[in-house]
């Protein structure tokens, strides 16, 4: 697979990461938004490519909605959350006709198709990082997004988002074989939902079971990057598209997710 850092619309791209997640459901799309979120905060000019086809959540995560898309003569204008034009976004939900109807691909071809010009025809512009939120699980969508991404750049790497349970950590080791097999880097996993705030008391306690995801971190030989409870705090801004991390500056959560973004700054900084 050829690699090209010289033209095309990620030529001002420092870095680009990959979020994956072996099944639906761990919160991919939420951490993707919060790490987003973290690493603006840091100084860094993001960017978030939301290719999640089943259901691109995003844009409501972030309170743009569905804004008219303009193209200018190297593709799609990504829609920028603040006027600084710090947080760039370009959702798949910007094309469907109605959010709200349910999403319906037939057959891979189209499906394969459409998100290697997706992938390819968004003028980013000057970034420090772009984060890539794919579909849940293994699949041809997710070789499109890395064939096409790694014609115009080096990937720098993949996030893992595992539940402590074991069923998804399960999951997640297809997800290993996939990076080690297309010779992606795994940067890092993290364990989302890893106990319950307490709305009241701020206590976290272990609904389910923890521990799963830095035990598939030690098994695989990958770095394990934090741990995310599950935080009723961070559910209501993510469902009203508030910043979190703005809000919410002194919580346990803040500081996991912030950890995380540190983590992977240094990570592609000094691969």
């Amino acid at each position: 697979m050829e690699e090209n850092n010289e033209g095309g619309n990620l030529a001002q791209v420092q870095h680009v990461v990959l979020i994956l997640s072996g099944k639906g459901g761990v919160g991919k799309s939420t951490l993707t938004t919060e790490l987003a979120l973290a690493l603006r905060h840091a100084g860094k000019k993001v960017g978030i490519l939301d290719v999640d086809l089943c259901g691109p959540s995003i844009p409501r995560m972030l309170s743009v909605g569905k804004p008219e898309v303009h193209q200018c003569d190297s593709g799609w204008v990504p829609v920028y959350t603040d006027a600084q034009k710090s947080l760039a976004l370009m959702s798949i939900g910007f094309l469907l006709e109605d959010p709200d109807e349910a999403v319906v691909w037939r057959g891979p071809k189209k499906r394969v198709s459409l998100i290697g010009q997706f992938v390819s025809d968004v003028a980013w512009g000057e970034l420090d990082v772009l984060l890539v939120d794919t579909p849940p699980g293994t699949s041809d969508e997710h070789l499109a997004v890395l064939e096409n991404l790694k014609k115009q750049h080096k990937v720098d790497g993949a996030i893992l988002i595992t539940t402590p349970q074991a069923v998804s950590t399960g999951d997640v080791r297809r997800e290993i074989t996939f990076c080690k097999k297309t010779g992606l880097r795994i940067l890092g996993i993290v364990e989302n939902m890893s106990g319950f705030v307490c709305p009241h008391c701020s206590e976290c306690s272990n609904i389910f079971s923890k521990g799963g995801g830095e035990e598939l971190a030690k098994l695989t030989g990958s770095v394990y990057l934090g741990s995310v409870p599950l935080d009723p705090l961070l559910t209501t801004s993510i469902e009203e598209g508030k910043d979190f991390i703005q809000t919410f500056p002194d919580s346990a959560t803040f500081s996991a997710i912030n950890s995380i973004a540190q983590t992977l700054l240094t990570s592609i900084q000094n691969p």
